[in-house]
């Protein structure tokens, strides 16, 4: 047994309760119900935190959104996760503390400025969470998705803990005298732990797969090029990609003043403030549509510097001197020079059109055509005017952004948001023969999801990282992962049972020993 003043008790005392140099002599009130109160903030700061490293693979709809508010381009998904980890290590830590305690027979007396803290965790994540179902309600679907990659080994994680806690949840049984109160306890564990151990029953992953089955690695295609080795949307970008043996570049195509259609992403109100240097080389200037400048004005603008200087992927460091220089210097590229490096290279081209409403589609298509790039390198994406298309320009690869427009028009190509198939989905797509291009998946965990899907390609903006990997980042056979989970669950079920013996013979003990001590002062009387 430790001492009172031992430096475990000292410290667990001190960091739950605050008394350092000797234990409370207050009498402690409700200390079980705030330690119910930090277990569930705890788990709760967990699930959030789980949240976030999902969502970290779409962490740029977060950044544009909260640029498009305030004009100014910070990771601001990046603050977001420090928050949560601070916050979520700080619940799981005094927790930790509170477990101790509780196995050191110490008492516990929250302290006043954790009970604070914990109030403001919770608000947090409420307020996280409700931003997400308003504001952001598709990113649960990622996560209902990432559990098809998780869940196998979150169940097995789930089994330890509960095996590991159940030392305590067992000496809370048996020190118990009261019998509602002993099957309270043991119902709420019963039932927790048959949850846990039969969960593998709902647990579905494409990634459940015998080796021959697996389906080939999707292509890749490069998203604005290759973003975190280059600025977006310059020929810099995109021949990086090149590097990366992506099949076809992705971009964003809008007009200038004077009909020449060029590169950019950001329009209306956005239009080049993120990626340029307009402000400074057109200040006053209205700025919020493409053809408020012409396209020699455009060429006047550096599209390169900005990248240097905010970083947006932290992967500035990793390029050589020279490659700094040339990305400082980059200017904003016409559709015909991208044109002309896609022909030379043999790679493809899809595109949106940010801005349709000067009859962009004609003087895009005619720029098209007369650069002289065989017409099946063009994978065309605008849903406006696709008619029309199709009927000057009919070598053109029809891409479709939706599954009824598709099968409509009888089509075999779909490009779709990552999130907008579930992978049952994507595998009765490719089972059709249809070629299903996903995108923006730059997360390593979902593209190896993706892949064992069977999805035809993704668009990226971490080719360089993804053309690296050469299987998915797990692989298990279905009877495999079977065996490995009756036997994670029935090692747990007898280390829970001996854990349980012990306890009662702990318990008997203890009783024991108490009645010899009330009896021995009767026999001297």
């Amino acid at each position: 047994m430790m001492s009172e003043d031992s430096c475990g008790r000292i410290c667990c005392r001190g960091m739950y309760s605050c008394y350092w140099r000797h234990p409370s002599d207050r009498t402690q009130k409700c200390s079980c119900c705030w330690l119910s109160v930090l277990t569930a903030v705890s788990i709760l700061t967990l699930f959030w935190m789980y949240i976030c490293l999902m969502a970290y693979n779409d962490r740029d709809d977060v950044n544009w959104k909260v640029f498009s508010i305030l004009k100014l381009w910070v990771n601001w998904f990046m603050v977001l996760i420090i928050i949560s980890a601070v916050l979520t290590i700080y619940c799981t830590l005094l927790l930790v503390f509170a477990l101790f305690q509780l196995a050191l027979k110490v008492p516990l007396d929250l302290h006043s400025l954790h009970k604070f803290f914990l109030f403001l965790g919770v608000v947090f994540v409420a307020l996280g969470t409700t931003g997400i179902s308003l504001k952001w309600g598709k990113e649960w679907h990622t996560v209902l998705l990432s559990l098809q990659a998780t869940a196998p080994f979150l169940q097995m994680g789930g089994v330890g803990a509960l095996t590991l806690v159940s030392w305590l949840v067992f000496q809370g049984f048996h020190r118990t005298r009261r019998v509602a109160s002993k099957i309270l306890i043991m119902a709420v564990f019963v039932g927790v732990s048959v949850a846990m151990f039969l969960s593998p029953l709902l647990i579905q992953s494409p990634c459940l797969v015998e080796k021959e089955q697996l389906p080939r690695k999707p292509n890749l295609i490069g998203h604005r090029g290759a973003p975190m080795l280059a600025p977006e949307n310059t020929l810099m970008s995109f021949i990086r990609s090149v590097e990366c043996g992506v099949i076809a570049f992705e971009t964003d195509v809008q007009l200038s003043k004077d009909r020449v259609p060029y590169l950019m992403h950001d329009h209306n109100s956005h239009f080049l403030r993120r990626t340029t240097d307009v402000l400074q080389k057109f200040p006053g200037k209205d700025l919020n549509h493409s053809t408020n400048l012409t396209w020699e004005e455009l060429q006047e603008l550096n599209a390169g510097d900005w990248f240097l200087k905010t970083d947006p992927f932290r992967s500035v460091s990793q390029l050589s001197e020279q490659e700094k220089k040339t990305a400082g210097n980059q200017s904003v590229p016409s559709l015909l020079q991208l044109l002309d490096l896609a022909k030379t290279h043999n790679t493809s081209v899809i595109f949106d059109l940010k801005n349709d409403d000067n009859n962009d589609t004609n003087d895009t298509v005619n720029t098209i055509l007369n650069s002289s790039i065989p017409q099946d390198l063009i994978l065309w994406l605008p849903p406006k005017h696709r008619e029309y298309v199709r009927e000057i320009a009919p070598g053109f690869k029809q891409v479709y952004n939706t599954v009824s427009d598709m099968n409509r028009d009888g089509a075999d190509y779909l490009n779709v948001k990552y999130s907008a198939l579930s992978t049952a989905e994507i595998g009765e797509l490719r089972n059709r023969n249809v070629t299903v291009n996903l995108w923006v998946v730059n997360e390593p965990w979902l593209f190896s999801l993706l892949w064992c899907s069977g999805a035809s390609s993704v668009t990226t903006n971490a080719c360089s990282l993804l053309k690296d990997m050469s299987q998915p980042d797990w692989t298990m056979r279905p009877d495999i992962y079977r065996i490995i989970w009756i036997t994670v669950d029935l090692v747990s079920l007898l280390i829970m049972f001996a854990v349980f013996i012990l306890q009662r013979e702990k318990a008997n003990k203890g009783i024991f020993c108490l009645e010899s001590e009330r009896t021995i002062p009767l026999l001297t009387l």
